[in-house]
């Protein structure tokens, strides 16, 4: 087991939930139940780079049929989901790259996802961090050149690095619902407003915060 240091900031939080919390709040990191369950069971984590290391070798042990499950809960990029949940407002600063792009690009990015999804059957995943719109495209355009054996291993590397971002996102604002709880001494004292903008701890799946990660 880790030697985990108490009160360590951003992991103490997740790491006390009981398994069904935690389990239930991973979901918004990948929405493949198998996932939420293997890196809740591998708890507790000592730092950030175990807690990735978990997200990553959980995302790559799915079955397909898992993967796919997941990705049935993103948006094509391009699109802007509606709504005040942690999984739309973490997917809207997510793809933050395409808002005010070109409208040549946003007819290029809405063509490519039409076509990638006729070839694979399922939406165009990438991890938007940091990317801009022409650079999304370019990637889908690289990636329709793929087999499918090929598409699939990408798909899962992309899935990957989205989930163990979202997870230090969720391991924050599990930190901030703990020291906000009564008796847990946390910043700022009890019924605070959690970093994502929303009240109450990470179970409320309320507003997402604004870090452009992950898609």
């Amino acid at each position: 087991m880790p030697n985990v240091t108490p009160g360590r900031p951003g992991l103490s939080g997740l790491n006390a939930l009981s398994p069904p919390e935690a389990e239930r709040e991973l979901l918004s990191c990948c929405a493949a139940p198998a996932f939420a369950r293997r890196v809740a069971g591998a708890r507790p984590f000592a730092d950030a780079a175990t807690l990735g290391a978990a997200v990553r070798e959980a995302v790559r042990g799915l079955s397909w049929p898992e993967v796919l499950e997941a990705l049935s809960a993103h948006p094509r990029i391009g699109d802007r989901p509606a709504g005040e949940a942690r999984e739309a407002s973490w997917s809207r600063a997510e793809q933050s790259g395409t808002a005010g792009a070109d409208r040549k690009v946003l007819a290029g990015l809405a063509a490519g996802n039409a076509e990638y999804e006729r070839r694979f059957g399922h939406v165009y995943l990438v991890c938007a961090t940091g990317l801009s719109a022409p650079e999304m495209l370019d990637r889908l355009r690289d990636r329709l050149g793929n087999d499918e054996d090929a598409e699939r291993s990408v798909v899962r590397e992309e899935l990957a690095e989205i989930a163990a971002l979202r997870a230090l996102k969720l391991a924050k604002l599990a930190e901030l619902a703990a020291g906000d709880a009564p008796g847990g001494g946390g910043r700022g004292g009890g019924g605070g407003e959690t970093e994502s903008g929303g009240s109450g701890g990470p179970g409320a799946h309320g507003r997402g915060d604004g870090d452009r990660e992950g898609m």
